[in-house]
């Protein structure tokens, strides 16, 4: 099997060879600290070495305030150019004061066009720098459930949708529309070259959700499912990303079609491999599971092994082999994600 058709089977949990392997998107010193153990000159290099079956392309994007599409919107309306390092949810965004939708509509925020600040010619010369049996898979993120915290503040917010669900709503519909009209962007621009995208949302804490199934099904998954319909439509898989606990939310983003859940923050309460084989085998496929908390950074590379065969056992097929988080960070030793590799990239008896 190639990455490609390996990818497929096990996002339709058909037999592999063996699991798909993805190393997540490392941040720049965890990238030279692998490149320099692995003896390679660059990320491309490092992933075909040890055996990724993915590569991920961030979704161009470049507007007078910010380069990253998961940092797109001024929430502040302050001009500054938006600080993707530091940002935060917490802090009141330009809606904190608003009382009802008249006040949000008199912000006069200035909701931007994605066609403004994305070259489809960019996205199709990332596109098409990648390895031809890779998997590729745009970064388009989509947080914008995570994009209306910041836009009032996540305390106010999240007051806001028991309060004012229809302010929250109104901010919410813009942000969508946003991320329809990006993505639609980048999938034209690219059309039959992507395999997959990546959406989501945290809305999990390290013991479970942060809001409730029923505030889930009206604010998040309704946002979701047109991304994931619009995705669908282009034949492009959707893996769906939250951190923490969202064993409750599973069956509503299974319903809503996505095709992976990523990342198993495998610390989580009740995201260990056995409780997932055993509530949702057979209906959704996963990606994540080797702990970067606690695993990845301190065990051993023996230790990091077994529980990569440990979840091979659980998850013949059905799982692609991550980190627990995609974006890996330098403290992890690269002999571990090394060792994650080799145990995945073995072909059993």
């Amino acid at each position: 099997m190639n990455s490609i058709e390996r990818f497929y089977a096990t996002v339709e949990r058909r037999e592999v060879d063996r699991p798909a392997c993805w190393m997540g998107d490392p941040t720049p010193a965890a990238t030279e600290q692998l490149c320099k153990f692995y003896g390679v000159k660059d990320i491309k290099e490092l992933k075909k070495v040890c055996g990724d079956d993915f590569y991920a392309v961030e979704i161009p994007y470049h507007s007078e305030t910010c380069n990253a599409i998961f940092a797109a919107f001024d929430w502040y309306m302050n001009g500054s150019n938006v600080d993707v390092e530091h940002r935060t949810l917490t802090a009141d965004g330009c809606f904190c004061n608003c009382e009802d939708i008249e006040d949000v509509k008199a912000v006069n925020f200035p909701w931007p066009d994605p066609e403004k600040y994305i070259d489809p010619a960019m996205c199709k010369q990332l596109v098409d720098e990648a390895p031809e049996d890779k998997t590729v898979m745009g970064m388009l993120w989509a947080c914008h459930f995570q994009d209306t915290c910041a836009a009032f503040g996540m305390q106010t917010a999240l007051m806001n949708m028991v309060a004012e669900p229809e302010m929250v709503h109104y901010v919410d519909d813009h942000i969508v529309d946003f991320y329809l009209k990006a993505l639609k962007i980048f999938l034209e621009a690219t059309k039959g070259k992507v395999h997959a995208i990546l959406i989501g949302d945290d809305v999990g804490s390290q013991r479970g959700l942060m809001i409730s199934p029923a505030l889930i099904s009206e604010f998040v998954i309704p946002g979701a499912k047109k991304l994931i319909d619009l995705a669908h439509s282009y034949g492009v898989k959707v893996v769906y990303h939250s951190c923490g606990s969202i064993v409750e939310a599973i069956p509503l983003l299974i319903e809503a079609g996505v095709d992976v859940i990523h990342p198993i923050q495998a610390l989580a309460t009740g995201m260990d491999p056995a409780n997932l084989k055993e509530k949702f085998d057979g209906k959704i496929s996963f990606c994540g599971g080797v702990d970067t908390q606690d695993l990845l950074p301190h065990g051993t590379p023996e230790m990091v092994a077994a529980k990569v065969k440990e979840l091979r056992t659980f998850f013949p097929t059905g799982l692609i082999v991550s980190p627990s988080h995609e974006g890996l960070q330098a403290d992890v030793p690269p002999k571990n994600i090394k060792a994650l590799f080799d145990e995945a990239n073995k072909i059993y008896d």
